[in-house]
Order: C-alpha cells, then sequence, then structure tokens
C-alpha cells in the first residue's frame, strides 16, 4: 500500500463556480441527479432510480446520526454577537448520549465567532418553551456559556442551564440553529431543519449532515426491499473538521480530525457475513466500515489491547501494512473481543485519511455528494475511482449536476 502523506493537494482541486454550489435542496429528495460511474462509463439516473443500479442481495450501510442545533449566537450587552459552534464533548465519554443527555452542565470543544470581544465572565441567551416538542410548557429558559481554556485549534466552553431538569440535547435544540456548511451563504430557515437531516436519523451528536443520504425518501427505501437490498446502519458523528481545508502543500502536514463511531455488535456480525456488494452511503459511513476492518486487524496483531482506536496514517505503516488478512478474520476477531469485553457496542474514534494508495477491504462502491475542491473528501473519491475523478467531476461540471451538501451525487464502482 503506497503511504499518502506525500500527495500534493493541488493536484485534486478543480475550477467550481460559485453558481454550481447547490444553497437549497430540491423539492423531492429523490428527484436529484445520479451520476452513474462504472469501469470507466458514466450513465446519468436519478435517485429514485438507484435499485435500477444495484444488484440483489447487495447491503446498502447508513450513517443514522442526527444533526444537533450546534450554531448559538449569544448577544452581549454591548450589542456585538458571539458565535459558538459546537464541535465535540470536552470529557471522558462512553457514549455520545450520555452527553446529550446529561442536566445541568457540559463541557465542549468549540469554536468561537468574536472570541477576542470575549474576554471573561457568562453569555447568557433566554427564550420560552414554546416549540412542538414542549408544547405543553410555558415557562421561560435560560443558556449561560463560560469560556474557561484555550486550545490550540479551539475553546473550551461550559455550558450551563435552566431549568436544571432538562437536558443539554433539549437545552441546544432551543438556543441552537442548524449548523449550514460555510459554503451556504445564506440564513437558515424552517426548511434546513427538515432537510439538512437525513429521514433516518436517530443518534444525536454530529455538526453535520452525512449528505449523501439527504437523497433517500420512505419511497425508495421500499423499492430497495422489492429488490431485495437490505440496508443498515451504523453511526458516525460528523465533525466539522469535515470542512476543514487542506492547507498543508503536502498531505503529511495535515492533521485530520478524529470522529466518534458507535457500531452494533449484530452489525458487525452482519458485515462479516455479507457475501454480495457491501455499498456505503456516504463518505462517512465507508470510513466506519475501513475502520471495523482495521480495527479487527490490530486486536489479530495484538490480542491484549484494552482499547481499539484507529490514528490517522497507521493503515499504510508497519505493522498493519503488510497483514493480509480476511474481512471475516478481521471482523470476528472484532466481534470476538466485543464478547470477551461484554460490550454490545463498539463506541470509540477514528481517524482514518483514505487517499490515493488505499486499498479498499470492505466496500465495492459509494454513493456520495460531489465535494470540495483540495478536499480531504475528493482525495477518497480519487482513492475509489482513481484519476476518473477528473472526468466524472468534468461530465458533472457540463452537464448541470449541482454540487456539494444540499446538490446531486454519484454512484462510484470502486475500482479492485
Amino acid at each position: 500500500m503506497m503511504n499518502p502523506q506525500s500527495i500534493s493537494i493541488r493536484d485534486y482541486t478543480y475550477p467550481l463556480p460559485e453558481d454550481r454550489i447547490a444553497l437549497r435542496p430540491l423539492e423531492e429528495r429523490d428527484a436529484s441527479k445520479l451520476l452513474v460511474y462504472n469501469a470507466g462509463t458514466i450513465r446519468e439516473s436519478v435517485y429514485a432510480d438507484l435499485p435500477q443500479h444495484l444488484p440483489e442481495n447487495s447491503l446498502l450501510i447508513f450513517n443514522d446520526t442526527k444533526v444537533i442545533r450546534a450554531r448559538v449566537l449569544f448577544k452581549k450587552p454591548s450589542g456585538g454577537v458571539i458565535e459558538i459552534f459546537c464541535l465535540e464533548p470536552y470529557e471522558p465519554i462512553s457514549d455520545y448520549q450520555v452527553v446529550m443527555n446529561k442536566k445541568g452542565s457540559v463541557k465542549w470543544k468549540c469554536m468561537i465567532g468574536g472570541a477576542s470581544k470575549w474576554k471573561e465572565g457568562f453569555l447568557e441567551k433566554e427564550g420560552r418553551m414554546g416549540n412542538e416538542k414542549w408544547k405543553m410548557e410555558n415557562g421561560e429558559w435560560t443558556m449561560r456559556a463560560r469560556l474557561t481554556e484555550k486550545l490550540e485549534d479551539a475553546y473550551v466552553v461550559e455550558f450551563s442551564w435552566d431549568p436544571a431538569d432538562k437536558s443539554f440535547a433539549e437545552l441546544i435544540e432551543l438556543a441552537g440553529d442548524i449548523p449550514l456548511p460555510p459554503y451556504i451563504k445564506r440564513t437558515t430557515d424552517f426548511k434546513d431543519t427538515e432537510r439538512y437531516q437525513t429521514i433516518y436519523a436517530r443518534e444525536e451528536g454530529s455538526v453535520a449532515a452525512p449528505t449523501a443520504g439527504l437523497h433517500f425518501t420512505a419511497s425508495l427505501f421500499e423499492k430497495l426491499k422489492e429488490k431485495h437490498i437490505a440496508s443498515g446502519f451504523v453511526t458516525l458523528h460528523v465533525g466539522a473538521g469535515t470542512f476543514k481545508p487542506v492547507k498543508a502543500a503536502t498531505m503529511n502536514d495535515h492533521v485530520m480530525h478524529a470522529e466518534w463511531i458507535d457500531v452494533s455488535l449484530d452489525m458487525i456480525e452482519t458485515l462479516s457475513q455479507q457475501r454480495q456488494d457491501l455499498i456505503a452511503v456516504g463518505t462517512t459511513s465507508l470510513r466506519t466500515l475501513e475502520s471495523l476492518y482495521w480495527m479487527g486487524v490490530k486486536l489479530i496483531v495484538d490480542p491484549t489491547l484494552q482499547q481499539v482506536e484507529l490514528s490517522q496514517w497507521e493503515v499504510y505503516q508497519e505493522p498493519l501494512q503488510s497483514t493480509k488478512f480476511s474481512v471475516d478474520e478481521a471482523l470476528n476477531a472484532l466481534a470476538n473481543w466485543m464478547k470477551v469485553k461484554k460490550f454490545d457496542r463498539l463506541f470509540t474514534q477514528t481517524q482514518i485519511l483514505i487517499a490515493p494508495g488505499y486499498r479498499f477491504k470492505m466496500v465495492n462502491a459509494l454513493v456520495t455528494n460531489f465535494h470540495q475542491p483540495g478536499s480531504t473528501l475528493l482525495l477518497l473519491v480519487a482513492a475509489a475511482i482513481g484519476d476518473d475523478w477528473k472526468k466524472v467531476y468534468q461530465y458533472a461540471l457540463d452537464h448541470g449536476y449541482r454540487f456539494l451538501s444540499y446538490g446531486d451525487g454519484c454512484l462510484l464502482r470502486i475500482k479492485g
């Protein structure tokens, strides 16, 4: 496996006109265009017809993470606005939902807009409990934020609130806004609450949507079922690092963001028994699936591991690089380790960076949107289909496809 640390990001960029960035979703989710790529050939379709392009008995894996209203605007008494963007919990956690359900106070790693104006003390935001979720409650709520620490690339903010018997998940739902990506240059509206969320979103924790899944509807799931195409779910909580541009000249100097994954033992055993095509819906699902393989390999190499995580480069380095274990061997090792530990779910972090030179172990195809120039997501696409990524993206530009989160997408058959 070639190590991609020497890759220059300048080789993975393309001109993207502003007017090709989709600022709003289409009226119907599955009406979005779908570019189908297989072994150098390109066909046009729509998401509603996705089942026609998939073999029977294949398995689609979706990321069921749910976007939280992670962007909170606080107004200072002077009139200035401080924007706090919640990235991830800043405390030891064994389960994301434990943090989301905490009452009284919690610490989060955050980005802060206007941090220089916030010297000390609390920021406060108030409102009333008049939303649909609490329609029988009319009391007031207050959220407070206190800056506690400056990190290298972020800040630590302690949130507290009244009424203290409500959870952080409930308060952020009231106090925050949907965190649209920075390239969607408009204010959020009521439609974004529904449309910047997949219809199967379940596990709260993401600050960005797994956008490939935004195109799926109940009708499309029915069509998949009719063709005997199964669906499965994993969780990867998407961080704001998804939008972090690669500023380094080579990938060696770019730090990939670590993200939390949560996968059931049942799903890992299902994956180990899958004999037909395994198709990832979204780059987050793909990175989760590939990470599971390598975590299993790590346990084969060192069965004494007490916890299993994956760092940015280790799949390209020894001792993992030269291993040749099957998917069955790797996933069975992971499942057996979980059984010994009495874990029914694997909750851990992955920092895997998939770039040209990577050899795919689990996934046969990828459903994904069209990504930003010079991004790690584009590197992943290039790893999947080689230099044909240029052909695919140029075709999309030439044929009116809409780009990025609210845009159209593609089905890419991964090169062997």
